[in-house]
């Protein structure tokens, strides 16, 4: 059975009342027939069958043992990383999610963890870079947002002979077009916000563990700790999946044409897009994502510089400037000022984050009319840079 059937018809329908949809079970508790004696439930933060229907669907999908919901994407990497105890370390990819690394340098650093940051995309790299503090190798395949994209199977290999976990945020992905659990590793996250829910209507993270062991533990720390994800929000990543196979088909279809178009304009330095043959980590792209190479697209301007990139994030008219990613409508940013702001400057240069960069999240609307937008405002940077040149000779 295809991945698209199987999503669909791991939906529940409601055995009480045959409803086709999940029910919205909006309630903080739940009668209890004696004390501890009760129907699955007994208090919404512990579980909620809105927040299970969920979190059983996105297992299944990553072919992962549970699966556990949470208010936002950074919730959720929050609850992996409470896995972790002071002293130990992580070896995360250098070009982090700017959110993340936020996370992790200005919180768990100050309690005593380590965190080491290199590139991921050469296994050997990692290797190298683990102690015996080592307890957690964190991955972005691909990666937020120069699209790097590492040898998740490789890693894992390495992880294994270590005994060190990995997780991979599989928010670019998805479970349509990558899973991280098959390929080794032990746990995914995702920023739910994104593809999961598909139509930037709502916050949510998700993590899924692959053992019954991590599956404990990760419950744990999600009861304990509170930061669930709301009945409400539930039902509509459940409704954002039901449609996921059919939109993440168009996001890759317009990706690579808009990756193309980009690649052959003289205002752009670089394209990262993983599905162009010249991207660096093309083939491992290929065999762990057969299925297509999503909608995100960075560009790296020719003027590296703050104002080009203002100029052109501000001047396209069909993509909007805003944060976030993964919605129907096409969306743009600015990495340096926006989504990486809180990495150091000399830190997110060296991971490829340069002050030109900007990153495409490409939607549903017609590839030929997002191809336009982008040419008009490219041509708007050519007239800016062309006029600041002409200042400068005078």
């Amino acid at each position: 059975m295809q991945l698209s059937t199987r999503l669909l018809h791991a939906i529940p329908s409601d055995p009480q009342t045959g409803a086709i949809a999940v029910p919205i079970y909006q309630t903080s508790t739940f009668i209890q027939e004696a004390p501890g004696v009760n129907l699955g439930y007994d208090y919404a933060r512990s579980g909620n069958p809105t927040r299970q229907a969920l979190e059983n669907l996105v297992a299944t999908l990553e072919s992962g043992h549970a699966g556990f919901a949470f208010a936002s994407g950074l919730a959720a990497i929050d609850a992996v990383v409470k896995l972790l105890s002071a002293g130990d370390q992580i070896v995360a990819i250098d070009d982090i999610y700017g959110g993340a690394f936020r996370l992790f340098e200005h919180v768990y650093r100050r309690l005593g963890i380590d965190i080491v940051y290199c590139d991921t995309t050469d296994a050997a790299n990692v290797a190298a870079v683990l102690t015996p503090r080592t307890r957690l190798i964190w991955l972005e395949s691909p990666s937020n947002p120069t699209l790097k994209v590492s040898d998740i199977s490789a890693i894992a290999a390495i992880a294994k002979a270590n005994n060190v976990l990995l997780c991979v945020d599989n928010t670019f992905a998805s479970p349509i077009l990558q899973r991280p659990i098959e390929l080794g590793a032990d746990i995914v996250v995702h920023s739910a916000t994104k593809y999961l829910g598909g139509h930037s209507d709502l916050i949510a993270g998700v993590v899924v563990a692959g053992t019954a062991e991590l599956a404990a533990q990760l419950k744990f720390i999600q009861n304990a700790s509170g930061g669930i994800l709301g009945p409400f929000d539930s039902f509509l990543v459940i409704r954002g999946i039901e449609t996921l196979a059919l939109r993440v088909k168009q996001h890759c279809s317009s990706g690579l044409a808009v990756a193309k178009f980009l690649q052959a304009q003289p205002e752009i330095a670089q394209v990262f897009y993983p599905g162009l043959e010249d991207h660096p980590n093309h083939a491992v792209a290929r065999r762990q994502q057969p299925g297509g190479f999503g909608g995100i697209v960075s560009i790296a301007l020719a003027d590296d510089s703050v104002e080009s990139a203002t100029r052109f994030v501000t001047s396209t008219r069909l993509f909007k400037l805003a944060e976030s990613l993964g919605g129907p409508k096409s969306l743009l940013c600015h990495p340096a000022t926006m989504t990486h702001k809180s990495t150091p400057a000399a830190q997110r240069r060296a991971a490829g984050v340069a002050d030109g960069l900007v990153r495409l999240s490409v939607g549903l609307e017609d590839a030929e009319d997002l191809i336009q937008d982008l040419a008009q405002a490219l041509a708007l940077v050519r007239i800016g840079a062309e006029a600041r040149a002409e200042v400068s000779v005078a």
